[in-house]
């Protein structure tokens, strides 16, 4: 897809109607004939991808063309202990994250219960769970190990494959990384991972920067030959698609190594389908300096080698994050943002997703929720225009890319309950 047939797509809203503001269009999607209807699932030849909402932990659950499926990080930590900046717990504080999550996953997932993949975008507690914050400590087949995030989850969840950016010796970028990183999580899932590799068949591999051929269908290979996953960053790297690797952090390692920012080894990833784009890289955020005293935008970097995408979503919460560059490069119609945190789509990543002077083209932000204080305190900002109003209660986005990557959609689904009542539903094209 050239940037002219980028430019060239529309949106459908209703009965071919067409509209110039995106809340209006959003509105109109509002009275689609789903809304107040149960989700009504995955069909084959659907890609759909589920940011799902608890108010606790960022969580995505994919599902392939085909029926594979991917469980894209699974966190928990104490968000209540945030007090004024949690944001609603939902459907309730009564289960942990990873049991919210896993009881979402077997709504839609076509296999229920068995999970292809599970990945982690990197080891910090809102992304993997920790041995700090838990529903339970269990003893299982003389294993000891905490019930969060991905390990809570596989108490009803069964995992085919796990993909990790350190495995097995976690001495990427630098030795026992994880644990210089964030020792909680590091632990956590090394522990989980060796239980799970010993007692539940759970077969685990190193994340490889650069290939179009790690993350594939698995269950009819062949049946849609336009959908694959590029796995562009990994470890302080970036990947060219001419295949050049680049070490964001080259010159740092000689220096002060244990100060290497966890959310800048995040893997990212991006998907395609047909027309149809699709941008996930963690939570890189922010600049950092080089050795030399150099100030560097990190996302600068993902820029050089992400493309264009339909939908992206956004880095690290909205917090400190999406430089001018990278919004350029994405040129993006959805932005999509994981929020556990009144301290996330922060205005200065909130105005640059909105900036018509980076590109002219509509778009609209999606983030799980925008809580009644920041409405009240960023209520007249003029980048509130973009912000979907389904997502002033909270829910659950659900993008649905239709069978060819031609069309897609992204559908709010109530988090108050386990209904999964559609609530707000828009429709767009590729071409």
């Amino acid at each position: 897809m050239d940037r002219r047939d980028f430019l060239r797509t529309s949106l459908l809203a209703g009965a071919a109607l067409c509209f110039t503001d995106w809340q209006h269009a959003f509105a109109a999607g509002c009275h689609d004939v789903r809304v107040g209807k149960p989700w009504q699932g995955w069909k084959p030849g659907q890609f759909q991808i589920h940011f799902i909402y608890t108010g606790v932990a960022e969580s995505m659950f994919l599902i392939f063309p085909d029926g594979t499926t991917m469980l894209l990080d699974c966190g928990d930590f104490d968000a209540l202990a945030r007090g004024e900046k949690a944001v609603p717990l939902l459907p309730s504080a009564d289960r942990h994250s990873g049991e919210w999550i896993a009881r979402y996953v077997t709504r839609v997932n076509p296999a229920v219960t068995d999970v292809d993949y599970m990945l982690l975008s990197h080891y910090h507690n809102d992304h993997a769970g920790s041995n700090k914050f838990f529903a339970e400590k269990i003893i299982r087949d003389g294993e000891e190990y905490a019930l969060s995030g991905f390990s809570q989850a596989a108490e009803i969840l069964s995992f085919r494959k796990a993909i990790d950016r350190c495995w097995p010796d976690y001495d990427d970028p630098i030795p026992d990384t994880v644990l210089g990183g964030d020792p909680d999580t590091g632990e956590h899932m090394k522990r989980f991972y060796r239980y799970m590799q010993k007692h539940r068949n759970l077969k685990i591999e190193k994340f490889r920067l650069g290939a179009t051929n790690q993350i594939v269908q698995l269950h009819h290979p062949g049946k849609y030959p336009s959908f694959s996953v590029r796995n562009i960053c990994a470890n302080g790297r970036i990947a060219y698609p001419d295949g050049r690797i680049k070490d964001l952090f080259e010159a740092k390692k000689t220096q002060n190594p244990r100060k290497l920012n966890e959310n800048a080894m995040s893997l990212g990833m991006v998907f395609s389908y047909g027309n149809f784009r699709f941008y996930t890289a963690g939570d890189f955020s922010a600049k950092f300096k080089d050795p030399d005293g150099t100030v560097r935008f990190i996302e600068d970097d993902i820029a050089e080698v992400c493309g264009q995408a339909h939908v992206a979503k956004v880095n690290h919460h909205g917090h400190n994050s999406m430089s001018r560059k990278l919004v350029a490069a994405l040129r993006s119609q959805v932005y999509v943002s994981c929020v556990w945190d009144q301290l996330h789509n922060l205005p200065p990543c909130m105005e640059l997703l909105s900036d018509r002077s980076i590109y002219p083209e509509d778009r609209i932000i999606c983030p799980t929720i925008m809580p009644v204080e920041r409405r009240a305190k960023d209520g007249d900002a003029a980048w509130m225009k973009d912000v979907a109003e389904s997502s002033y209660e909270g829910g659950h986005v659900v993008v649905n890319v239709e069978k060819g990557g031609n069309r897609y959609s992204v559908t709010y689904l109530t988090a108050q309950d386990e209904s999964m009542t559609v609530r707000s539903v828009l429709h767009f094209t590729t071409r």
